[in-house]
């Protein structure tokens, strides 16, 4: 059966009928996209990418650390201890004062205990370090290295700090690879994140459990770890340690600002609570290279620095 046409068919049926429709089909393009375009202004954006999970957050914030990385090749700064005794007192022991020069490459340190006035002690030799038998350190120590696998004499030179590339970009997306930590939850107070994590592996060395980092900047502002305290070079015991560790910025280079220690373990001597302060953080040029030398402390009583 053929279909006879309509009066409209037949006014499209001739050349200038169907010049007609053509106009007609590309007026309603026009129109629509002058509707996509009214749209856009109104901010209807199309679906927006879906939130980052959890385990990239925690990369995307590890990352966010590295790029700030390795510090300075110098640095200087005061160390603030203090602690009580068993009586709740101060300990006098336990609570001092130190400014402290460093040489990051190898973490080589000068330090001077500071008295009244101006009194100072001994030029000493340090390697400041976390989870070891001596004063933690620098203020840009890397928070996410990992515990020493056996404790390391002052004397041991450690491995120099790699230089950080920026992660390879597969497509638009950057890889990031945690493969330290999971994230048990990610929640949002305030302006800061909030993740809870714990090691996939070595327990004991990936020592990060909490991290609270900057919601927009990704940088970091508080972090719960585990470290270790040596009572008398670890012959009278090594007693966990909860740190809570709150982070600044100088200069642009994140760093430890303040560690509060709660020891564990059923630890019952002098500090169970020890809290320790890093002030007066600068980053200068260079240092006197004999700073670095306990072999010519000797012969530099004169012009040492105080």
């Amino acid at each position: 059966m053929v279909r006879r046409p309509r009066f409209d068919d037949r006014a499209f049926a001739t050349p200038r009928g169907r010049a007609a429709r053509a106009c007609s089909r590309l007026a309603s393009v026009r129109v629509a996209v002058l509707l996509a375009a009214a749209l856009a202004l109104q901010g209807v954006a199309p679906d927006a990418e879906p939130s980052p999970t959890p385990q990239r957050v925690l990369g995307l914030i590890r990352s966010q650390y590295r790029s700030h990385r390795p510090p300075p090749a110098y640095e200087t700064y005061t160390l603030v201890r203090s602690q009580k005794a068993t009586n709740g007192y101060p300990d006098p022991v336990g609570s001092y004062t130190m400014h402290v020069w460093v040489r990051n490459v190898d973490r080589a340190a000068l330090r001077r205990q500071v008295f009244r006035d101006d009194y100072r002690g001994p030029l000493t030799f340090d390697r400041p370090a976390f989870n070891e038998d001596r004063d933690p350190g620098p203020p840009t120590a890397d928070v996410f290295e990992p515990a020493p696998a056996r404790p390391h004499p002052v004397t041991e030179v450690p491995t120099p700090e790699p230089h950080y590339t920026p992660l390879p970009v597969i497509g638009s997306v950057r890889a990031l690879f945690e493969s330290d930590y999971r994230v048990d939850s990610l929640r949002t107070e305030g302006d800061q994140l909030h993740l809870q994590i714990y090691p996939i592996r070595d327990v004991e060395r990936n020592r990060l459990r909490e991290i609270y980092a900057d919601a927009k900047t990704l940088e970091l502002r508080k972090l719960i770890a585990t470290d270790k305290l040596f009572v008398n070079d670890g012959k009278d015991g090594i007693f966990p340690i909860v740190l809570t560790v709150t982070m600044g910025n100088v200069q642009g280079y994140p760093v430890v600002s303040t560690l509060h220690a709660v020891v564990g373990g059923g630890y019952v001597g002098d500090g169970q609570e020890i809290d320790i302060r890093f002030t007066d953080i600068a980053f200068p040029p260079t240092l006197p290279a004999w700073y670095f030398d306990a072999r010519s402390y000797a012969a530099h009583q004169n012009d040492a620095p105080s």
